[in-house]
């Protein structure tokens, strides 16, 4: 019994070839795809901390931020992070990063971050102004967070305008007198901020400077030839 030709001699243009008595030329074989060297690992989660702080700023020093100006946007943005006024410090820090040309995207996730203890350096201002100001201990704002979220932020975030005007016709003096504390800390704050990030941004870029250094002294990566 006859074995039934391949496929590859069936096609048009070798059966015409065939009929005419015309040699048959053979195709080379397709190469074999790649054999996978392993499985395929899911990449590894990144931390909140990575993907919101570190990478933007990493990012940013990459692209010709000088160490310097990402360490100035830290001090001065969480500064203004810290302003002792709710409802405002998101407006501040964009004004102030226009201002001086900062990095935006740093400053306000530094905003962000920043809202617990946004809280705690407002009851701070609070009393070191009211001390400063010398009101008496009967006159003085109270300083529980639990009932002044009740009397004036529980609907904030519905109604903010008038939650903020609320506690500003309340605590007119209180708010002012935590400015004007936070206005004398600011000159100390700023310095000790700004001085202490540099070096630790230096340190990123020296960093990446001698991973860039080693990989270029290496030169590319060897082919592996397809098996």
């Amino acid at each position: 019994m006859a074995r039934p030709a391949p496929l590859s001699l069936l096609r048009p243009a070798r059966v015409g070839r065939v009929l005419r008595g015309l040699p048959v030329e053979n195709s080379p074989p397709s190469p074999a795809a790649p054999k996978p060297r392993g499985p395929l690992l899911p990449p590894r989660a990144r931390t909140l901390w990575q993907r919101r702080v570190r990478d933007p700023i990493v990012v940013q020093i990459t692209q010709g931020i000088t160490p310097e100006k990402i360490a100035l946007t830290f001090a001065v943005g969480s500064a203004c992070a810290l302003f002792p006024v709710f409802g405002v410090t998101s407006l501040l820090c964009f004004i102030t990063a226009l201002v001086w040309r900062l990095n935006q995207p740093i400053i306000q996730i530094l905003n962000q971050l920043l809202f617990p203890v946004h809280v705690a350096v407002f009851l701070l201002c609070v009393r070191l102004g009211e001390m400063l100001f010398r009101v008496p201990v009967a006159e003085r704002l109270t300083l529980d967070p639990w009932k002044m979220h009740v009397q004036y932020f529980e609907g904030f975030w519905s109604h903010p305008l008038s939650s903020l005007g609320f506690f500003l016709e309340d605590n007119a003096d209180s708010v002012a007198y935590s400015i004007v504390a936070w206005a004398l800390l600011l000159p100390l704050y700023v310095p000790l901020v700004y001085y202490t990030l540099r070096p630790v941004m230096r340190g990123i870029v020296k960093v990446k400077a001698e991973v860039a250094a080693k990989k270029a002294a290496a030169g590319p990566p060897p082919k592996h030839p397809v098996p």
